[in-house]
């Protein structure tokens, strides 16, 4: 009579472990830069530290052309933007200017461009920089290179810019990943 309740103890046991390993998630394969242009890979030595999905808006302004008198042209002025996790949770922001990276843990650091490379009509551009220094202890801290990739929208407006609306400010949606690398 004993042999049944241990018998029934290991079935339950083996029901247990068996629905436990079915619910784990399979593990989300590593970011690959394989398919990027060269210009934007981050340099040997670095890994992945955090993915991330930026989605907000650029503000635009029409201003002169730089070296063209009488000219006027839409300016990036600055990104605003929620960072999400890939579950869609966020985990930080992005704004500026300065363009800056912030960690909901308070962390938070800017970055020199080094590389841009076309995304695609109407997408801005993928980009690569260089971080500075991160500003506090927290997920920003020891970031070497930030990704943007998978860029969609965020282009400068259609809407005309002349010089009869100089001043004149335009907001546009976007969205693109933001991959943080750290030394490997």
């Amino acid at each position: 009579m004993s042999i049944k309740p241990l018998s029934l103890l290991a079935v339950v046991s083996a029901v247990a472990v068996l629905s436990a390993c079915g619910s784990m998630k399979p593990t989300q394969p590593m970011f690959s830069q394989d398919s990027l242009p060269e210009a934007v890979k981050v340099p040997m030595g670095n890994k992945v530290a955090m993915e991330t999905v930026g989605v907000g808006e650029i503000t635009y302004e029409c201003r002169d052309k730089a070296n063209a008198p009488g000219l006027t042209e839409w300016v990036f002025v600055g990104p605003n933007a929620a960072l999400n996790d890939r579950s869609g949770k966020q985990v930080g922001k992005y704004y500026g200017p300065p363009a800056t990276w912030e960690s909901m843990d308070g962390s938070k650091l800017t970055a020199t461009q080094l590389a841009v490379a076309p995304a695609g009509a109407g997408n801005i551009p993928y980009q690569l920089v260089k971080a500075n220094p991160a500003m506090g202890m927290g997920a920003m801290a020891g970031v070497t290179h930030i990704q943007r990739v998978a860029t969609k929208g965020g282009v400068a407006p259609a809407s005309v810019c002349s010089p009869a609306n100089k001043g004149a400010k335009e907001i546009v949606k976007y969205q693109a990943d933001y991959i943080f690398w750290k030394a490997a």
